[in-house]
């Protein structure tokens, strides 16, 4: 069984005549009845049936009529991918952690598109933590990670930006004067803390470890918007990154941290060895350009990742 033998009895189908299908296909009556008698033979079935001049689907046609037309519109649709992706199209998988979904990602995204040259591009979005994108990444459900720092053999990955690690405490607090705040603070109020399979929840608990901390974590959340509403309302302080959520809180005062080089790293993330759409190789180069000229406007953060060992010297 050919494309062109599902190709040629559809035709006839629809038609419900040989020759009007033989002219529309601009092949010869015979050759199109050779065609169809050579694929009811394969299928050991009769397919059409005399009706005057013209011809009625069986039965086993009419059966076999509703498969070979869904086969011939998912080949068409197919085929239109296909065209769409060499001409610079396609949809891109991207996965990313919580903060980054207010602004940075659809400020970027929205930007890319707006390229003359990837307007035939689409995006679909999901919002998780770091280790959870990692997993749908190796799964082959996301073509790009976003979200924090990853050290894997089988991942590339870029540096997109740095945000300092800060102390918040609510309006009211006894700390909340202060600029700056040490570390050590932390031991001193209850603590709002992430939760424990989520990168930052990682991240902090392995601050604390190093500097010999341990702080009454009250209660564990998913995101920096869970732990900044528990902190406004005074249930305790809070370790979190300096993100763009901070800014839209009110009633909460952010501290820098005294005396210690901080900082939490956002990466782009993606395996090594799959083959990508031209899109998403496009999206890539876009993403690497935005982070040089972030890095180039804020001298600080290019510091801070040459003081980490995030990127070269000569970056």
């Amino acid at each position: 069984m050919t494309l062109n033998q599902l190709e040629y009895f559809c035709a006839i189908a629809s038609r419900e005549n040989f020759r009007a299908a033989a002219e529309v296909l601009h092949v010869s009556q015979p050759s199109l009845s050779r065609s169809i008698a050579q694929l009811e033979e394969e299928l050991h079935v009769a397919l059409f049936e005399k009706k005057g001049r013209g011809v009625v689907l069986t039965k086993a046609g009419s059966l076999f009529y509703e498969s070979a037309s869904k086969i011939l519109k998912e080949c068409d649709q197919a085929k239109e991918k296909m065209q769409e992706i060499a001409s610079g199209g396609g949809v891109i998988d991207i996965g990313y952690i919580f903060p980054l979904a207010g602004h940075y990602i659809p400020h970027h995204v929205r930007s890319f598109l707006d390229q003359s040259d990837n307007e035939n591009i689409t995006f679909t979005f999901w919002q998780s933590h770091t280790p959870a994108i990692l997993e749908k990444l190796r799964k082959g459900e996301l073509d790009l990670g976003f979200g924090g720092c990853v050290d894997d053999l089988d991942l590339d990955h870029v540096n997109l930006f740095t945000q300092e690690l800060i102390i918040v405490t609510p309006e009211d607090h006894p700390l909340s004067a202060k600029e700056k705040v040490e570390l050590a603070e932390l031991e001193n109020y209850p603590v709002i803390g992430y939760d424990k399979e989520c990168w930052m929840g990682r991240k902090t608990r392995s601050l604390y470890e190093e500097y010999g901390l341990h702080p009454n974590v009250i209660v564990e959340c998913p995101d920096e918007y869970s732990i900044l509403s528990l902190v406004r309302e005074n249930f305790g302080i809070a370790l979190i990154p300096r993100t763009d959520i901070c800014r839209d809180f009110s009633n909460v005062i952010l501290h820098s941290i005294e005396g210690e080089l901080m900082a939490h790293q956002i990466m782009m993330f993606w395996l090594k060895d799959r083959e990508h759409l031209p899109a998403v190789d496009q999206f890539i180069e876009y993403m690497k350009e935005q982070a040089r000229l972030c890095q180039q406007k804020d001298p600080e953060s290019l510091t801070l990742l040459r003081d980490m060992n995030a990127i070269p010297s000569d970056f």
